[in-house]
């Protein structure tokens, strides 16, 4: 069992530093807009998913995100983030079967995918908006099983778009590094001043 929530609270507090012209900046996972649309629904998800519901927030995949963001989207957005969190600290969440996004799958795992969700579009937000975002290598840990491609596609070009290809990073690179490029990001992705 992992706790999510020194994730949860980093990502809602780069989320709460967000500026509205911050908005249509690029992310290495489409536009902040975008993301932060990703952040609330899958937020919902997995909060679901860690109650074993079956329902509309777990059983179809991610939604549109290109709708406007919803009034009040920073605190919506520290809201649902704090229930994720709260949801995985049961431990039934983390035992049996449970479904996200229209998968099936145990809930440990779902619960990894929680973490790596908001662990990556947090960092995503952060180095779109210029914010640190330092994970702890326990975070690291819990989610390099996620990030990891097979041993059959040591490149990553298996995960059905999940990820993108692995990009190399140094041999004596840092833990977070080497989430992020096993992940398909560039830990030295830098943001652009263009609007």
């Amino acid at each position: 069992m992992t706790d999510l929530t020194p994730t949860t609270d980093r990502t809602a507090a780069v989320v709460a530093a967000l500026r509205d012209d911050d908005l249509d900046r690029p992310t290495p996972a489409g536009s902040v807009r975008q993301v932060v649309q990703h952040v609330l629904g899958l937020a919902v998800a997995f909060r679901d998913a860690a109650a074993k519901l079956d329902g509309p927030t777990t059983s179809t995949p991610p939604g549109p995100v290109d709708d406007p963001l919803p009034e009040g989207w920073r605190e919506l957005a520290s809201a649902r983030l704090v229930e994720l969190a709260e949801a995985w600290r049961a431990p039934d969440a983390w035992t049996g079967m449970t479904r996200a996004g229209g998968v099936d799958l145990p809930g440990e795992v779902a619960g990894l995918v929680a973490l790596d969700e908001v662990l990556l579009h947090g960092w995503d937000l952060a180095v779109a908006s210029g914010q640190d975002y330092a994970p702890s290598r326990v975070e690291c840990d819990a989610v390099l099983p996620i990030v990891s491609p097979s041993p059959e596609t040591p490149d990553g070009s298996d995960r059905g778009g999940l990820f993108g290809p692995v990009v190399a990073v140094p041999d004596g690179a840092g833990p977070f590094d080497r989430v992020l490029g096993l992940a398909g990001r560039d830990p030295h992705w830098v943001r652009t001043l263009a609007r």
